[in-house]
């Protein structure tokens, strides 16, 4: 735990004290740190207003200034379920039992004392640069059937301009948020009568998702992917062989019984994939073997971790499989690393951090095949980096089970990483199945990559419409550009503008109703329509148009051949800007 982290656990034992001492009877459930700074969980009497952050923020500062030291003791765990009994706090009993050991340790500061096993700073005079920010529902431990608690965040950093540039990123994210602009744009909407984490795409969230999912499945074929189809559902028995229905059964839904046989909705794809590869008998001439899919899948997620759709319970992944022999998994690797650097580059992302996960060699135990194969996957995926010269971040211990892997963390246009791109090797899997090829010499098992490079769709379609604040590039823009007239009289010119741009193929929208044209100018800008062409009288007269652009900019004298090479130019090549100028 570092000095930071430590800082911000400790602003969580100073905001519950100070939460206590306002409102006396509030009880306590968990403060931990989390990235970017803390928050606890109370059970009270009152209702926490935003109006009550800024009481509890004063009397923070006035514990602060006192330097109140953090004392550490230990007590036998009977002996300190007794004490947390006396004072009403249930939730600390019931931790106390769940721990392991004999003994738990008990920090106190002031009056108050928590249950935590530290380590605290030495005084709380040497805390500053935090804010409350939030006040936010959460059930104890995560589930629904137990008490709702109020949950009030915090921001803490090392200094004063790191917390401000994190406040101003925050209200950034919130101009950009993607359910709000969803809702604005007409891009997607979540319905109750449907049920939380389903999403529904209107008419322009269709067109922005097809123009993506189109682009990744070209790129896929480019590259040597065959496309393939899987339902929605299959028999139980085939998660249970998997070995889902086992570690990943609580993020599944319950079965459904068809014919006295249990079927479940799939959370995954790749059990399909190996189906298709067992369907036959390869040979090493076969591989590499690459299927792709962009595959529906449904997880059970607590409905209180949903969001809008970085979060939600059905959602398409752009999910593929790699079968190959040992000789040729390096130059998959390298592919499918150098296909993630071309997503990242036509969608506008230029930043990315990397992350290999390993696995814990002291720890053998806990993961599935054998040393040399771990060994041999890591060195793989390290050649890799380093022969990029990408930097990277090393998590020992971090690994799934199964494999290690690469994940690739891009950076939107406010800084803000977001998980991507996962490389994944699978012990697991190919031995479940017992998948085997005919070598030049018997048979042997094939290596596995599990590839995301999108991720879910879903989630990378929110990310996009926040990288963008809801501004595509032309390409990905669901209305490319609006025909707008001035009268009536402009209406059969206008018409043959708009009927020139469709025929290019370009998405384009005839705005010839009584509006003044100012009215029809701030609607396109507030739909993020990249051009608007404006047809007057003038303009139909030299069978021109003026074309605006997004910063406002008018450029006259625009023939419709010249628009519409240009704007099939821009939408052609992915320019992540206009061609006009």
């Amino acid at each position: 735990m570092d000095n930071l982290e430590i800082k911000r656990h400790s602003l969580s034992h100073i905001m519950a004290q100070a939460v206590q001492e306002l409102w006396p009877g509030t009880k306590l459930g968990i403060g931990p740190a989390v990235d970017n700074g803390f928050y606890y969980d109370f059970l009270s009497p009152r209702k926490f207003t935003p109006d009550d952050l800024k009481i509890i923020e004063d009397r923070m500062k006035e514990i602060i200034k006192a330097k109140q030291p953090f004392t550490r003791k230990t007590l036998k765990k009977e002996e300190a379920a007794k004490f947390f009994a006396a004072k009403g706090e249930d939730f600390k009993v019931e931790l106390i039992d769940d721990l392991p050991g004999d003994e738990v340790s008990l920090y106190s500061n002031g009056g108050f004392t928590d249950l935590c096993r530290g380590p605290h700073i030495e005084h709380a005079g040497l805390i500053n640069n935090f804010k409350l920010t939030h006040i936010a529902g959460a059930y104890w431990r995560g589930d629904e059937k137990r008490p709702q608690l109020q949950r009030i965040y915090g921001l803490a950093f090392n200094n004063k301009d790191e917390l401000n540039a994190y406040i101003k990123q925050q209200e950034e994210a919130q101009k950009r948020d993607h359910r709000k602009l969803g809702a604005e744009l007409g891009l997607f909407s979540i319905n109750d009568d449907i049920g939380p984490g389903l999403s529904l795409w209107h008419p322009k969230g269709a067109v922005l998702r097809k123009t993506v999912e189109d682009w990744i499945k070209d790129e896929n074929i480019k590259r040597g992917y065959d496309m393939v189809y899987s339902p929605h559902i299959a028999r139980l028995h085939l998660w249970q062989r998997s070995g889902h229905a086992g570690f990943y059964k609580e993020n599944m839904f319950q079965p459904i019984e068809v014919e006295d046989q249990e079927y479940q909705l799939k959370p995954m794809n790749c059990p399909f994939h190996i189906a298709i590869y067992e369907s036959q008998l390869r040979s090493y001439r076969d591989l590499p073997l690459r299927l792709a899919e962009l595959g529906t899948v449904y997880r059970y997620e607590r409905s209180g971790v949903l969001h809008g759709l970085l979060r939600v319970r059905g959602f398409t992944q752009d999910d593929a499989h790699i079968f190959c022999t040992p000789e040729q998994i390096n130059g998959e690797v390298q592919a499918c690393f150098d296909f993630a650097l071309h997503v990242f580059k036509t969608f506008g992302f230029e930043k990315f951090k990397v992350e290999l996960s390993t696995w814990d060699e002291d720890k053998p135990q806990n993961y599935t095949g054998s040393a040399r194969d771990w060994r041999d996957a890591q060195a793989n995926l390290e050649s890799v980096l380093k022969k990029n010269n990408i930097p990277y971040t090393t998590h020992v211990g971090e690994a799934a089970f199964y494999g290690p892997k690469i994940d690739i963390k891009l950076i939107d246009a406010i800084g803000r990483p977001w998980q991507l791109t996962t490389i994944q090797f699978d012990f697991n899997l190919p031995q479940r199945f017992d998948l085997t090829y005919v070598a030049a010499q018997g048979r042997k098992r094939p290596l596995m990559v599990h590839r995301a490079l999108l991720g879910s769709i879903e989630r990378f379609l929110g990310i996009l419409i926040e990288h963008y604040a809801g501004w595509f590039p032309l390409w990905l823009a669901p209305v490319q550009v609006k025909v707008l007239t001035l009268t009536d009289a402009q209406l059969p010119f206008a018409k043959k503008v708009v009927d020139a741009l469709k025929a290019a193929g370009l998405r384009a929208q005839l705005d010839g109703d009584g509006e003044k044209l100012g009215a029809k100018i701030r609607a396109a800008h507030m739909e993020r329509v990249p051009y608007a062409a404006i047809i007057g009288p003038k303009e139909a007269q030299s069978q021109t148009a003026t074309l605006r652009l997004r910063n406002g900019k008018n450029i006259e004298g625009v023939s419709p051949a010249d628009l519409t090479a240009k704007l099939k130019q821009e939408a052609d090549t992915k320019s992540p800007v206009n061609l006009f100028n």
